[in-house]
């Protein structure tokens, strides 16, 4: 097993030609079910591009279903993303929007601390759904810690808890991955944590879009907006993979 989510457990595994291929395998108490299996089947069948994860074929017999992906080494991310190529996979909430649709409601699926509060609060999503999403991987990948797990200190629920109280404190250079401090540029990952936190605001037209994104990454604009006090969801149970709406939404107030 390679890893596991709310769809089920990811195996390894090598076909006739020494091929490795990547299976997930629909949990027998997955809340996501057949419907979120054939609506993958169905995205990725339509959906062909060189950054999304190949769908090889998939199988339904009895009580087991699986789905047959091209296997991508589990390595760290700049590892993955190697040669600029990120892969795009598990479509398995995944909907297609028309052209003048701008947000849409659904049953909430997903990972703790990575859904966006109008998501996991009302099933309400929308392209700024991403945007948070991307903020807590920011987040991230700047300190090096995991948005449920945080290493270094005891006393907050989770990164973005962590990252805004040293913010609001004009220390949010003490946020940076000791593993990188010396060899990153400051002003950089000051600009990544900025950004991070203005993904993940609480109202979704405060977050930038991602292309805003993208253009002051990529060319260092510091002119941004302050951000304001982000919010998060608390759990009131411990589950660690799909959602129920069983979670408190918190605004997080400055010290």
């Amino acid at each position: 097993m390679i890893g596991q989510g709310g769809f089920g457990k990811v195996y390894k595994a090598v076909l006739q030609g020494s091929h490795e291929v990547a299976i997930k395998r629909l949990s027998s108490d997955s809340q996501q079910g057949i419907d979120q299996f054939r609506n993958e089947v169905v995205l990725i069948a339509k959906l062909q591009h060189r950054n999304l994860v190949r769908l090889l074929g998939c199988c339904v017999e009895g009580d087991e279903k699986l789905l047959i992906y091209e296997y991508l080494p589990n390595k760290s991310l700049d590892v993955v993303m190697y040669k600029r190529r990120p892969k795009i996979s598990d479509f398995g909430m995944a909907r297609i929007f028309d052209d003048k649709q701008k947000n849409a409601n659904t049953r909430v699926v997903g990972t703790y601390g990575y859904m966006a509060p109008e998501y996991a609060m009302e099933g309400i999503f929308s392209v700024k759904s991403d945007v948070y999403s991307f903020g807590v991987l920011l987040l991230e990948v700047v300190s090096g810690e995991k948005m449920r797990s945080v290493d270094r200190i005891v006393d907050c629920p989770n990164l973005i808890v962590y990252a805004w109280n040293l913010w609001k404190e004009g220390k949010a250079e003490d946020l940076v991955d000791p593993s990188i401090v010396e060899s990153c540029l400051l002003d950089e990952a000051l600009l990544c944590i900025q950004m991070g936190l203005l993904c993940v605001q609480e109202n979704p037209d405060d977050r930038p879009s991602m292309s805003s994104v993208v253009f002051n990454l990529e060319n260092g604009c510091t002119a941004l907006p302050t951000p304001n006090h982000p919010a998060y969801f608390a759990e009131k149970r411990d589950e660690l993979m799909n959602s129920t709406n069983t979670m408190t939404l918190t605004i997080i107030e400055g010290r």
